[in-house]
């Protein structure tokens, strides 16, 4: 017992420390234990969704657009802008011409192209715009979507882990190859199970914008890449936030 609740602990920090910038420290084993415990992803995703989500509070007494750079800022310094890296590097992938091969080496590349600015401008253009939806929704829906969002990008990124297969060592490897598909289920069970008694509640609908976001980038790559490296993982997290924030405020506007 003693031993598994140390090996979560150090599972959660591993994933607060590559998944975020908040000062957790580091330890020896933290990386191994979040890279084979897919359930760490979805845990951070709440703890650090919630931080990314306080300017939200003061949409009873800002402006909305202020509430939602307030908020643009906010995500950007809790979860660092590492995995926007991942989106510039997709950018670039998407319109280059060639095979599999041409596409790998333009995502090792270090040059930014047209491709990777254009992906970025609208990553962060439809960020902005999410919360200036969340500012517009009562504070505590606003603050749960901003939440769900971000829990249903990261349980997208375990599944990714448990079930993805990456063409070539690196990054996205060291995901797949420590998880497995059995590992799945707890962070499955908890977070689908909580999706399902909460609908249609916006939050939901969230975390499920979250999971169909991440689909996207993973489905490109299988095609296009032959599998998943660890741009497409940071790609993956930032497009199903993006998804994810939009899908709630959309499903509280029809409600």
């Amino acid at each position: 017992m003693v031993v598994s609740v140390k090996r979560w602990g150090r599972a959660i920090r591993g994933a607060l420390g590559f998944l975020t910038r908040l000062p957790v420290g580091h330890h020896d084993g933290d990386w191994d234990a979040f890279r084979s415990t897919p359930a760490a992803f979805p845990l951070v995703g709440l703890a650090a969704g919630a931080v990314a989500a306080l300017p939200l509070l003061a949409a009873d007494v800002l402006a909305p657009p202020t509430v939602a750079f307030g908020y643009l800022l906010a995500v950007y310094a809790v979860m660092g802008i590492n995995h926007l890296d991942g989106v510039a590097d997709l950018g670039d992938a998407l319109v280059v011409h060639g095979d599999s091969d041409r596409r790998r080496e333009v995502l090792k590349d270090t040059t930014t192209g047209v491709g990777a600015i254009l992906a970025v401008a609208i990553t962060v253009a439809g960020l902005a715009l999410a919360g200036l939806g969340l500012a517009s929704l009562p504070v505590l829906t606003a603050v749960t979507v901003a939440i769900g969002a971000e829990v249903g990008a990261k349980f997208g990124m375990a599944s990714m882990a448990c079930f993805g297969r990456a063409p070539y060592g690196g990054m996205g490897r060291q995901f797949t190859e420590a998880a497995s598909s059995g590992s799945w289920l707890v962070p499955a069970a908890v977070v689908l199970s909580a999706a399902t008694i909460g609908w249609p509640h916006p939050a939901t609908v969230a975390v499920c914008g979250g999971i169909g976001g991440v689909t996207l980038p993973w489905y490109w790559a299988n095609r296009h890449l032959g599998g998943i490296n660890g741009d497409i993982f940071g790609a993956a997290n930032e497009l199903g936030r993006v998804a994810g924030v939009h899908a709630g405020v959309i499903a509280w506007t029809l409600l």
